[in-house]
This record gives structure tokens, C-alpha cells and sequence, in this order.
């Protein structure tokens, strides 16, 4: 049974992904896979060597992510080089786990937690059963993220604007959960979730 899960930055989605797997979820997370197929020896770290040489790859031979951001930030065509290496190989890893936990367990949730689910059009490429959106409103995320972050507003609301605007998220969502309260309520409505899903109480 998989169903996608996101949200905006500084909404909560890892706390609701955590809560999600704590009730006996799977999860399928694609920023962890991001950092996988990028590994050292792995077919993608190869390519980016190709394509972008020498300087990205550090002197332990893993990938030196400052560099690569420096050239591939505010350069598209270089972002969507990087892309077209990484994206195919994280969809199909994620692809990989979510048919793998079907198999083994079919009655099992399965959440694959994407940050940029809609913005990629992952949501129509997997067949899921729902998708959440873990919510909270945009002055909400600001205040968590300069407080998390040690941000400026003015670095924040940059950060928030590169993402599809959170209220847009929540319109196009199945499931919201609204996570502007307390964890307890938080809690609340994965557990009713969870329970309507799985049937367990």
C-alpha cells in the first residue's frame, strides 16, 4: 500500500515521517537514496565526474557537494545536467523499495517521502494510494525556519519561495496533516490515519 508523503521546508514532514514508521510504515526516503547513488563506485558518481571533471570529487573520492552546489546553483543548464544523472537512477531505486515492501508485505504502509513530490511530478508517476501533506502555514514556516536555521526573513522567504507555495500543496493533497499545533495533535492524526488505513487501533 504506498502513499507519498511531503510537505513545504520547516513544515515537519521528517517528525510526521518518523511518527509514520514508529506505527510500523516503511520508509522509502528519497533523500537518503539521493545520497546513495552518488556513493563512491556508483554508476552516477562516475558520470558526474565525466560531466562536470575533476574538481567535484574530493580527495577521499566521495563527491564534494559544496563544489558541485557552487557550479549547479543559479547555473540551469549544469542543474539539469546533474539531474538528468541523478533523477533516473533515484526514481528507480525508489521504485525498487516501494515493489520490494509490496511483495514482502502487501499489507504493509508503504510511505516514500519526497520534499519535492509535486514540483518533480513524482506524485503521477508512482501509483499511490494517497498523498500527504504535512502542513503548517507560511508564517508558521517562516518563524520555524529562521529559528531552525538561524536565517534572516529575508533568507528565509527566499528558501519557502523556491518551493511550490505550501497552500497549493495542501489543495492537491489527499491527506493533510496540519501540523501547526502541538505533537500530541500532530500524533493525533497520523495514529487516526495509520488506524483507518491499516486497521489497527
Amino acid at each position: 500500500m504506498n502513499v507519498g508523503l511531503t510537505g513545504g521546508i520547516a513544515c515537519g514532514k521528517s517528525t510526521v515521517s518518523r511518527m509514520l514508521e514508529a506505527r510500523g510504515a516503511k520508509i522509502v526516503d528519497a533523500d537518503r537514496i539521493a545520497r546513495d547513488v552518488v556513493l563512491p563506485g556508483r554508476p552516477a558518481l562516475l558520470d558526474i565526474r565525466e560531466t562536470f571533471g575533476e574538481d567535484v570529487i574530493a580527495p577521499d573520492g566521495t563527491l564534494d557537494r559544496k563544489r558541485l552546489g557552487s557550479i549547479v546553483f543559479g547555473d540551469e543548464s549544469a542543474r539539469r545536467k546533474l539531474e538528468a544523472i541523478t533523477h533516473p537512477r533515484i526514481r528507480e531505486e525508489m521504485a525498487r523499495q516501494m515493489s520490494e515492501w509490496n511483495e514482502k508485505e502487501p499489507e504493509r504502509l508503504v510511505v516514500a517521502d519526497i520534499p519535492l513530490l509535486y514540483e518533480s511530478g513524482l506524485d503521477k508517476l508512482y501509483a499511490f494510494e494517497d498523498v500527504l501533506v504535512v502542513y503548517v502555514p507560511r508564517e508558521v514556516q517562516l518563524e520555524r525556519l529562521m529559528a531552525r536555521d538561524g536565517m534572516s526573513r529575508e533568507d528565509a522567504e527566499r528558501r519557502i519561495d523556491a518551493q511550490m507555495p505550501i497552500e497549493e500543496k495542501r489543495k492537491r493533497a489527499d491527506v493533510v496533516i496540519d501540523n501547526s499545533g502541538s505533537l500530541a495533535e500532530t500524533e493525533r492524526q497520523v495514529e487516526a490515519y495509520v488506524a483507518g488505513k491499516t486497521g489497527s487501533t
